[in-house]
């Protein structure tokens, strides 16, 4: 008897990948249908009492009847459809962490929540430097500018020039995947790295990197770019008085979450000063209302939420979760299985 799948993937990670991974890794004995999500083209946002869902729970319930393992990026995998997917067993979702699924409603019914953390590490370390880069060197304001038909000479100034990566200390706070990924990077630019995560010891940083306490660093650190989690303690861990703790034309790079860091406080810095740049992918409020300071600040570089935004960060996400549906149906251990419990 063949095993129902459901795909429901987005214009990202797409239904044809997502297909692709499952049917290389379990080639036989699967009856796949496809439900095509909204996002990107629609952004996503709360559905019921789940974050960052894209669709609605009345088309999944439709798409899920009769359906043991689903894979997808952004259905909203709430309580609601839960209690109408008494088939379910295993939910594949192919991002960093399972933020789009009810994951107490999923284990109390027995459902297996599996995720990708990683998928995007590549691409996301790539950015931040990019962004460090964009933000130091004027890149943004300077390219705008001769579109503009404006020729900014006056940012050849002494007082209006930033600093190189190479020989600057860059302060990481949070050191995963993507962490150690970017400590790679600065290193072979020259810059010396401090690391900030209580979860790391000292021969975990191979060297590259020194660890260090989260006001030490800094400090210290003429640019510090945040890779946490967004946890009870983390939750706003960069405000106003960690900002000022920076020296005097530093960087503040956000790559992460939106939740990490106040980012009224950031513009605070900016117009006085106290800061030479930032540069942000992730914001408190996605898509950035219109009345945002951040619209109105100068010297920030943004992008819209796009840091993992790559091909490969596509592939890598079905092969992850394909990789947890052939493991399930053969009966082998989950790797990234966020409630193991209800295997037991």
């Amino acid at each position: 008897m063949s095993v129902r799948l459901l795909a429901a993937g987005d214009h990202f990670v797409l239904n044809r990948l997502l297909v692709d991974a499952v049917r290389a890794e379990v080639p036989d004995g699967l009856d796949i249908s496809e439900l095509t999500l909204p996002w990107p083209v629609e952004p996503f946002g709360p559905v019921a009492e789940v974050h960052e869902a894209s669709g609605t729970e009345d088309e999944l319930i439709e798409a899920l009847r009769g359906v043991r393992v689903c894979v997808t990026q952004m259905a909203p995998i709430t309580r609601k459809v839960l209690e109408a997917a008494p088939g379910l067993e295993l939910v594949c979702v192919s991002r960093g962490g399972p933020v789009n699924v009810n994951l107490e409603a999923a284990t109390e019914r027995g459902v297996a929540v599996c995720s990708a953390p990683g998928r995007n590490a590549a691409a996301t370390a790539e950015h931040t430097v990019a962004m460090i880069l964009a933000a130091i060197r004027r890149i943004a304001p300077t390219h705008q500018d001769l579109v503009n038909g404006v020729w900014r000479g006056d940012y050849y100034r002494y007082e209006s020039v930033g600093p190189e990566l190479g020989g600057s200390t860059v302060g990481l706070v949070g050191f995963g995947a993507i962490g150690r990924r970017v400590a790679r990077m600065l290193h072979a630019f020259g810059a010396r790295v401090l690391v900030h995560d209580p979860y790391v010891t000292e021969d975990q940083l191979n060297g590259i990197a020194e660890l260090t306490s989260l006001d030490d660093l800094l400090s210290r650190s003429r640019i510090v770019s945040l890779h946490a989690r967004v946890t009870p303690e983390t939750a706003g861990m960069i405000g106003a008085a960690q900002l000022a703790a920076m020296p005097a034309g530093s960087v503040i790079v956000n790559c992460a979450r939106g939740a990490l860091l106040d980012y009224d406080a950031v513009c605070d810095a900016l117009d006085t000063g106290h800061l030479f740049g930032a540069a942000f992918d992730v914001f408190p409020q996605e898509p950035i209302p219109a009345d945002s300071r951040l619209l109105s600040t100068p010297n920030i570089v943004m992008t819209p939420h796009l840091a993992g935004a790559s091909k490969e960060t596509a592939a890598n996400a079905a092969g992850i979760v394909a990789g947890e549906v052939g493991r399930y149906l053969r009966g082998e251990r989950l790797r990234f299985c966020a409630n193991p419990r209800v295997l037991v």
